[in-house]
């Protein structure tokens, strides 16, 4: 049985309240999650102070109590482990913004999936203009964080959100190019904000 099939048993297990699935879990999926934060501190500041294993640790005690969830398939698992580590890295970042008032120790992230954002990125302006696009276009945005934050491949996105790989493909063009505006034209570069 593959990985990916296996991920999807034991979460279909997980649904069915078997017992022993949730433990079974841990070990298929932790490589891969731990290969999704790598990538993420490997584009942080250098001397950042969150550490992979302990966003790993973090993201899973987020999945782990997702008792309401019911589990749709690998897909759908990385794509909640996304939400989680956005939230735990954007949370992070705000309390050592909050810790460091006055002093300049923004923390920075390249979109290395999409290759369209050139120049370093804050990263907590990234997860307010995420937000921003979620009011506007909510697909839009949860296709951002399913491609940039949960790694997801076009298909793996489309299957997540029930829709087509060219509406994702298109989606994502449409957020990568907004996204790029909305940041580049952010407070201190200049540049006036989209009209």
């Amino acid at each position: 049985m593959t990985e990916r099939s296996e991920v999807t048993r034991l979460l279909t297990a997980i649904n069915d309240g078997e017992s022993g699935a949730r433990e079974a879990l841990v070990p298929v999926v932790y490589a891969e999650l731990r290969v999704l934060a790598e990538s993420y501190m490997r584009k942080e500041r250098p001397g950042h102070t969150l550490q992979p294993t302990a966003l790993v640790n973090e993201a899973w005690m987020k999945l782990a109590d997702q008792t309401r969830v019911e589990w749709k398939g690998r897909a759908h698992f990385f794509g909640i482990a996304a939400q989680a580590m956005r939230r735990i890295l954007v949370d992070h970042h705000r309390r050592r913004t909050a810790a460091r008032r006055g002093r300049d120790k923004a923390v920075t992230l390249i979109d290395d999936a999409a290759a369209t954002f050139a120049d370093p990125l804050d990263f907590i302006a990234l997860d307010e203009a995420l937000d921003e696009l979620a009011a506007m276009d909510p697909r839009a945005a949860r296709i951002v964080e399913l491609r940039f934050f949960g790694g997801l491949s076009v298909e793996e996105t489309a299957e997540v959100l029930d829709i087509s790989a060219p509406t994702v493909k298109r989606d994502w063009r449409t957020a990568k190019a907004w996204l790029y505006q909305r940041l580049d034209a952010a407070p201190g570069t200049g540049d006036d904000p989209p009209g």
